[in-house]
């Protein structure tokens, strides 16, 4: 237990870094969520997703000089593989046992790792912060990365974007659908295949997007999609399967209980996760925001 230095001052800096890392996880679990919702996709790939988009915005930015321009760049490459990857691979098994989901894309996992490493090495890297965003500000009297700041208002931002798409839209209310009852929406007239491409792509976009942001004060390398990926099933089942809000309320929960933990109880912090994890399923055993449960 760490509480002897305990001030609001440091109390609210560890909430900031608490949000940003939130709407790493939210970009993370948005697309997780919304994939196991409508195509039950069981994805033990997801976290290479993120580390994909990683690397793809390191090259792009080695080669450029231009974070913007990699933060375009990489997703879109990551939204690539995954169309190849879902249009080749995963829809031959959408009829077949989970399990074999589960080892195609553990498989998947294992073979981008290997690949990675043969292509950027094992040593663990990162990307400089862009300008406006390079520096610190000042907060309450201490200096504060003005990057992460940024980061938690690209999350939210992206969140509303993400919301104003799923409430206020066709594709929306079809994705919406589709979660509730996929022989309906098929019935209806609508290429769920389609609809099922584009959902997993855009989840991966996310995925490479979230990499991106990242790289600048996270470092990444080998181990770091598992990681990863426990992070966003961890926000999946607090906040619920196939929803939007649990998906950004499970983040902000595991965002907040890791800062905060991580200063104040370095000894349990990542215990408090599982802590909190089982207490939120001891409750609702399907998570916060589950429509099963509303």
């Amino acid at each position: 237990m760490n509480l002897q230095n305990f001030t609001f001052e440091t109390f609210v800096f560890q909430v900031l870094n608490g949000l940003s890392t939130s709407m790493l996880l939210f970009l993370l679990a948005a697309g997780m969520t919304l994939i196991f919702g409508l195509m039950e996709v069981v994805n033990l790939a997801h976290g290479t997703y993120y580390l994909l988009g990683a690397y793809f915005g390191y090259s792009v930015m080695n080669a450029t000089n231009n974070f913007w321009l990699a933060l375009v760049i990489a997703p879109l490459g990551v939204g690539v593989v995954g169309f190849v990857m879902e249009r080749f691979f995963l829809r031959p098994l959408y009829s077949k046992a989970h399990s074999n989901m589960v080892i195609l894309t553990l498989g998947f996992a294992y073979l981008v790792g290997d690949l990675t490493t043969l292509i950027w090495g094992g040593d663990p890297k990162s990307i400089p912060a862009p300008a406006p965003f390079d520096h610190s500000i000042e907060l309450l009297g201490r200096s504060f990365p003005s990057y992460r700041l940024f980061v938690a208002g690209l999350g939210l931002l992206l969140a509303l974007g993400l919301w104003l798409l799923l409430e206020k839209t066709r594709i929306g209310a079809i994705v919406r659908a589709g979660v509730s009852d996929k022989e309906m929406v098929r019935g209806m007239g609508i290429n769920i295949s389609l609809v099922f491409t584009a959902l997993f792509v855009f989840g991966m976009v996310l995925a490479g997007l979230s990499g991106v942001v990242a790289a600048p004060f996270q470092s990444f390398g080998l181990g770091d999609d598992l990681r990863i990926l426990v992070y966003s099933l961890l926000v999946v089942v607090i906040g619920g399967l196939g929803t939007l809000s649990g998906a950004f309320w499970g983040a902000i929960v595991i965002g907040l209980v890791d800062s905060l933990g991580a200063a104040y109880f370095p000894s349990f912090a990542q215990f408090g996760i599982y802590i909190v994890m089982a207490l939120v399923l001891m409750v609702r055993p399907t998570g916060l925001f589950n429509k099963a449960q509303a």
